[in-house]
């Protein structure tokens, strides 16, 4: 399997972000079903908008709830791309994604909310959490590429057949399956 992930390249960081991008819309989906079945709590993005965005907080509430979505899909892409520039011995681990889904979100509530004096952190119980690592998870799993695995690389794509078995043509023949040398 290691070998049909494509070594780091501007294609593969630019899969890897459009995939960051994805992600963080499912997450959106996922915290909109959520918050309809829980209580209403506030997530990281709209912590941070209210927190550390005064600006934002003068706009009519959907745009502000637009820009808020817009910062973390951004936020998601980046971090995206970010993993699309890990060694490809990395990526091809299977539990790279949920890893760093996972790396992600504690990065987040450990180093970034107290670097920006964000205290939303501490504010919620067990199932909020929870809910939040699984979000992660799904947005690890979509950005390690598990639903959407990357294309072979130049060396594979001669390689495409899954049998060892090969076309080859005869003079005047139909064609022939015959094993690869």
């Amino acid at each position: 399997m290691g070998s049909r992930m494509p070594e780091r390249s501007a294609g593969t960081v630019f899969r890897a972000g459009a995939r960051g991008l994805v992600a963080a819309m499912a997450m959106t989906g996922v915290r909109t079903v959520t918050a309809a079945i829980g209580p209403r709590e506030q997530t990281p993005p709209e912590a941070i908008v209210e927190q550390r965005l005064p600006l934002l907080r003068r706009l009519p509430e959907r745009h502000q709830s637009a820009i808020t979505e817009l910062f973390h899909w951004t936020y998601g892409a980046a971090g995206g791309a970010a993993y699309g520039l890990l060694p490809r011995r990395v990526r091809s681990n299977p539990a790279s994604g949920p890893v760093y889904g996972l790396v992600i979100w504690l990065g987040f509530e450990l180093g970034i909310a107290p670097a920006l004096h964000v205290h939303h952190v501490h504010e919620h119980g067990f199932a909020w959490r929870a809910g939040t690592a699984l979000d992660h998870l799904l947005y690890g799993i979509v950005v390690g590429g598990r639903l959407a695995p990357e294309p072979p690389s130049g060396r594979d794509r001669s390689r495409r057949t899954l049998s060892p078995l090969r076309r080859r043509r005869s003079p005047g023949r139909a064609r022939v399956l015959a094993p690869r040398p």
